[in-house]
């Protein structure tokens, strides 16, 4: 009977440099429970030179990191994943506490970020060069695969571990070193946490470095540094495009990726299985609360189906519990922060005010805010325009397919969407027609495998994440040519 590892202490300091110390700002974080407000514990701030230590520490490292072998970067993957099994609920536990999830969701997210480290294990073997033909005699065209050096991460607190795992995983087995910049609601499980199982796997001192500090004072700093030759970010599109324009137009160039905002159609076709999709709208809108970038954020129903879908859907989730997510029965849990809940606040005022009917309502509680439906939404209503993140959603109906599609690709935003309806080749011809990098039929748009391309087109950003995809983002093509014999010369 194997016994249970002490907990990780001492989570108020930053690994930084190959050392684990407190930011050297003379300004703290108060990390809180979002359910009540509990706090969790204090962290000391860094600051500009500690980024700096960070990425000149992690220069150095990369280094050598790149020469290990790949079964040996291979080996510290699958060695922590064995950890995220022997700490399953010391990890499940602190997403629950600091980013309010629901223990369902925290269940999901664990399992999405072991999953993706267990595929980065794959990545370090599956990189390929290439020997190409040349037309000038006894030359020999190489091209090598190599690591692009360091990479920088910017992870939000939603989905906190997985999202900063999604980028650090893959960029780690190829090479990469990685500098992790996690959001302030979640410094844990946004980098913190990741960073000790990498080390207990036995990654070497400053290959993994995290940085816990104000966006106003290191935000631009961690994207112009000279350093990163890549920024990963997910978040918000306002900021990753000031993220865009200042790695493509600064000092220094770099790669991007950005996964940024969502504004998922859920569409609903007439001949669809109706008790499937009303299921479906329920998990694919209210999973953490909606404060997710697939999550459903308009459900388009064709006219046949809308007031019985309308129906059906009100009457399940007013089933559903909201409240304390460390109960294993709550489905709804609370938004991160009160910031969050005020605009939330603002969009129901907003969305009763334009004529949304309203089916499903509920006071908060604290930080919680239950689920709330709204019926007889126009495209031109706000809760249909604008990213919800929040347990809020409204149905439109459409007057028949070709309307449906059109009000699916009536956003600025393209990442996930679905489509229900029993004729998978209607399905097949409906998906490939909206504009989004993600489309699934008859399931939910919340969906991230560790081996199929996660990314989204439109405002919704740039580049894939995942699998091979993974490996085009965090490697490079290094052309080398060989001559063979004195080549001639035209003077």
């Amino acid at each position: 009977m194997s016994t249970r590892p002490a907990a990780y202490e001492n989570l108020e300091l930053q690994p930084i440099a190959g050392q684990w110390r407190a930011g050297s700002s003379s300004r703290t974080l108060s990390v809180l429970n979002p359910f009540n407000n509990a706090e969790l514990l204090t962290i000391p701030l860094a600051t500009r030179e500690d980024l700096n230590e960070a990425y000149e520490a992690a220069r150095t490292a990369q280094q050598a990191w790149a020469e290990t072998g790949p079964a040996q970067r291979a080996a510290i993957m699958v060695k922590a994943v064995e950890i995220f099994d022997q700490r399953h609920e010391e990890i499940v536990e602190w997403i629950i506490r600091e980013s309010g999830s629901t223990r369902i969701k925290a269940e999901i997210e664990w399992g999405a970020a072991r999953a993706i480290t267990l595929e980065s294990a794959s990545l370090a073997s599956r990189v390929h060069g290439r020997i190409m033909a040349s037309n000038v005699p006894g030359k020999e065209n190489r091209v090598y695969r190599e690591a692009l050096g360091v990479i920088g991460v910017i992870s939000p607190w939603n989905f906190p571990l997985h999202l900063t795992a999604r980028s650090a995983s893959p960029a780690l087995a190829l090479g990469n070193a990685v500098v992790v910049k996690p959001a302030s609601d979640t410094p844990v499980t946004g980098g913190l946490l990741l960073a000790r199982i990498f080390e207990e796997a036995g990654l070497p001192k400053g290959v993994l470095n995290v940085v816990v500090g104000s966006g106003a004072e290191i935000g631009d700093a961690f994207v112009e540094h000279p350093v990163p030759a890549f920024i990963s970010f997910t978040g918000s599109t306002q900021v990753g495009r000031n993220i865009g324009r200042i790695a493509s137009g600064g000092q220094h160039l770099k790669h991007v990726a950005l996964e940024l905002g969502g504004n998922s159609p859920f569409v609903v076709l007439a001949d669809a299985d109706l008790d499937q999709a009303v299921n479906a709208a329920v998990v694919g809108k209210f999973l953490h609360q909606g404060q997710i970038c697939m999550a459903i954020n308009r459900i388009i129903v064709e006219q046949p189906l809308y007031e019985a879908f309308c129906e059906r859907y009100a009457a399940r989730v007013k089933t559903l519990q909201y409240g304390d997510p460390s109960d294993p029965k709550t489905v709804v849990g609370p938004v991160i922060n009160s910031k969050q809940l005020d605009g939330l606040k603002e969009k129901i005022t907003t969305a009763k005010a334009e004529g949304a009917k309203v089916l499903v309502e509920a006071e908060p509680q604290g930080n919680v805010m239950p689920p709330h439906v709204f019926a007889d939404v126009t495209a031109d209503m706000d809760i249909a325009r604008e990213e919800i993140f929040g347990p809020l959603v409204g149905i439109q109906c459409a007057r028949d397919e070709a309307h449906a599609l059109e009000l699916a690709n009536m956003s600025e935003y393209g990442l996930s969407s679905a489509v229900f309806t029993q004729n998978l080749d209607r399905g097949v011809r409906f998906a490939r027609r909206i504009h989004a990098g993600m489309t699934h039929i008859n399931d939910i748009p919340v969906n991230d495998e560790p081996n199929a391309p996660f990314g989204g087109e439109k405002n919704s950003g740039l580049g894939r994440f995942n699998g091979d995809w993974a490996i085009d983002e965090f490697t490079t093509d290094h052309w080398i040519s060989v001559q063979h014999q004195p080549r001639h010369y035209p003077f």
